[in-house]
């Protein structure tokens, strides 16, 4: 069987997870009460199966029994593989940050300044209730430019290792296969740092099992997350890993860009990750700028094509 690209396969999980979600918001709102003389001994429909994921060598990722009583968390330690606690697709966040997703419901934005919402109107995702078709959103990351921080952080979080030396913490992500390194040193942030795609992190242990990272010098060619929010090069993130126990860790993110928004905001409010075997592998996702030239001309041109799709003009009228 022909192998398909891996940003087509990327691509496809994204939409196929956005309609997941539309379709079981519209299965809920359609969804009746039992009428009365329903019968007792009526079946209930089998439960849906739980997504399965795989490691980079193929191996399924089982879940993990439940632990009443787990290890305590080793101080000062958050090393490991770890991988999203509540299945693969819980930190995809493919409607924005996880918090406050673009689902069209009231309260799910930040507190936009005049020019932060100015700049928000001007992006176009390919996701949420913001979404445009395939070839007219204007999202950097589409086209394999780096997807930055802290989006890496809000946009498909999958299997995550951890690595630390004596003056440093660094993150590996799966998506994108990029890195990150967080001095734990004792250094200060740069005061006029040239802009980077992934800023400049430091860390403090503010107890045995937390680590507050702060972030600055993010290239503002990026979005916050995949619904477009905007950042300015003033962004400040804060970052806290919190080791809950030997198997568990929380992730926290906040953004503070007063140009863009009137206070700080939590994109990501303690995300439970689970950790994995130190034989895990951790699976290649890369956007390759040759497999998005060939999805754009599978998917992306012919959902944008009136001639192909009349019902986009029809419903634009």
């Amino acid at each position: 069987m022909e192998k398909v690209p891996t940003v087509l396969r990327r691509s496809a999980a994204s939409r196929f997870v956005l309609a997941a979600l539309i379709f079981s918001s519209l299965a809920r709102a359609q969804t009746a009460p039992p009428q009365s003389g329903t019968p007792k001994d009526q079946k209930a429909a089998p439960a849906a199966p739980a997504p399965v994921d795989y490691d980079g060598w193929g191996r399924p990722i089982l879940p993990q029994a439940k632990n009443p009583n787990p290890a305590p968390a080793p101080q000062h330690d958050i090393s490991g593989r770890w991988d999203p606690a509540n299945g693969p697709d819980d930190g995809g966040q493919f409607l924005g940050a996880k918090t406050l997703p673009v689902d069209g419901k009231p309260g799910h934005e930040p507190p936009y300044t005049p020019l932060g919402l100015e700049a928000y109107s001007e992006t176009k995702p390919s996701n949420g209730a913001r979404m445009v078709p395939p070839t007219e959103t204007n999202d950097p990351e589409i086209i394999c430019d780096p997807q930055g921080f802290p989006r890496e952080d809000l946009f498909q979080l999958r299997t995550t290792q951890i690595l630390q030396t004596p003056v440093s913490v660094i993150i590996l992500y799966e998506f994108d296969r990029v890195w990150r390194v967080i001095w734990t040193d004792g250094r200060e942030l740069p005061k006029d740092p040239e802009p980077r795609w992934y800023g400049y992190s430091v860390g403090k242990w503010v107890d045995d099992y937390t680590l507050v990272v702060e972030t600055n010098g993010t290239d503002d060619r990026t979005w916050v997350d995949h619904a477009g929010r905007p950042h300015t090069g003033d962004l400040r993130v804060e970052e806290r890993f919190h080791r809950v126990d030997h198997d568990h860790l929380e992730w926290t993110v906040q953004i503070d860009d007063p140009k863009m928004y009137t206070k700080p905001w939590l994109a990501m409010d303690r995300f439970p990750m689970k950790l994995q075997p130190p034989s895990f592998d951790v699976r290649e996702m890369i956007c390759s700028p040759s497999d998005y030239v060939e999805y754009n001309k599978l998917v992306g041109s012919p959902a944008s094509d009136p001639s192909r799709n009349p019902s986009r003009d029809k419903d634009r009228q």
